[in-house]
């Protein structure tokens, strides 16, 4: 599957510029990592956010959010983002994505 590369360069301008940041290709998409952990990524036209166990329900709540089930099967703690959403608000979901994989230790 194919990602969107104008969504990807925006969350590249998006991401804090520090050290244990890499992208990596995940989910048919392409994954950006804090750390050795995802944080969140572009797959297809979507964005996909690594929100925690914690605030997963929470994110679901929201519009234009989902389930992200590439497997088929849910990933407790990760949501895709639609389109509307990047539009009203990517750098809160980016900035979600990092705190959240900044949050756990390093791989």
């Amino acid at each position: 599957m194919a990602y969107n590369e104008e969504l990807v360069e925006k969350v590249r301008d998006l991401l804090p510029k520090e050290d244990g940041l890499s992208e990596k290709q995940m989910f048919g998409g392409l994954a950006f990592m804090l750390n050795g952990n995802m944080a969140c990524g572009v797959v297809g036209e979507e964005l996909m956010v690594r929100v925690g166990p914690d605030n997963y329900q929470a994110a679901l709540g929201e519009r234009y959010t989902r389930p992200m089930d590439y497997t088929g099967r849910p990933l407790k703690g990760m949501v895709y983002v639609e389109e509307d959403a990047i539009a009203e608000d990517l750098d809160g979901w980016v900035t979600r994505g990092v705190e959240f994989a900044g949050s756990l230790p390093p791989k």
